[in-house]
């Protein structure tokens, strides 16, 4: 079920709290891929809050919308680069996303296998995708006042099992949301500090969010070795008379 584009608006842009998980969720993603400089971005779900960093280096940035969710003008102040499109059909040619971001996309999908499969066809050889979805055992995903409590949230494995199938490689992997969900003063100010202090303790402490990028690798298939014939090639025809040759 996708959440609608006013309410994720609402949260990213309008609350403290959807600050702090913008921020955080963000500041990850350029951990990873701090550049995308002549490449082409494209995020899908509500991936806009995270692709701004992108807008002044990359050769085109596009944030893709699904048709349950709806869509918003975006950038604020600048040429609307977002589209609404249906998840199992995106207007992009095939092969020509260099960066591909999703947040609320694939969890909330009701067809995560045809959503998948664009993925794949609109990722260039040796494109990168960054998957961001709930942690099914963290504080974030079991709050149903943020956007991270609503969908089917995913456990790290479950998450790299189902990008394998679909033909993606896993490259790595990394959490972030490590502040608690809440309102209050104090979790509010100490974002930084909490999530500095998780990101050192990620192997034992989960984040709200998983982090998972994954490459299209596509391998050229093997050719034939015509050099090489069979040892000892079959004469069928060897014990005919030529033509005109007076038999034996």
């Amino acid at each position: 079920m996708h959440l609608d584009v006013l309410d994720l608006r609402q949260f990213y842009y309008r609350t403290r709290l959807g600050r702090v998980a913008q921020g955080a969720i963000r500041d990850a993603l350029l951990y990873h891929w701090p550049d995308a400089e002549g490449q082409t971005v494209v995020g899908f779900g509500f991936a806009v809050p995270l692709l701004r960093p992108y807008l002044t280096a990359a050769r085109r940035v596009i944030g893709l919308m699904p048709g349950p969710q709806g869509v918003m003008h975006w950038p604020a102040g600048m040429p609307n680069i977002s589209v609404l499109c249906d998840e199992r059909s995106w207007p992009l040619e095939t092969g020509g996303v260099d960066k591909l971001v999703l947040l609320h996309g694939l969890e909330t999908s009701e067809t995560p296998t045809d959503l998948l499969e664009e993925c794949w066809r609109v990722l260039s050889p040796g494109g990168r995708a960054m998957f961001i979805v709930p942690n099914r055992a963290g504080l974030w995903a079991r709050k149903d006042g943020t956007p991270f409590g609503y969908g089917r949230p995913y456990s790290l494995g479950q998450l790299e099992a189902q990008l394998t199938k679909h033909g993606f490689v896993n490259e790595r992997h990394a959490s972030a949301l490590f502040t608690p969900p809440s309102e209050k003063r104090f979790w509010l100010r100490s974002t930084r500090m909490v999530e500095k202090t998780g990101q050192n303790l990620s192997a034992v402490l989960g984040g709200g969010v998983f982090l998972v990028e994954v490459s299209k690798q596509v391998f050229e298939p093997l050719k034939a070795d015509r050099s090489k014939g069979l040892r000892r090639p079959l004469r069928v025809l060897e014990g005919i008379p030529a033509p005109g040759a007076k038999p034996v």
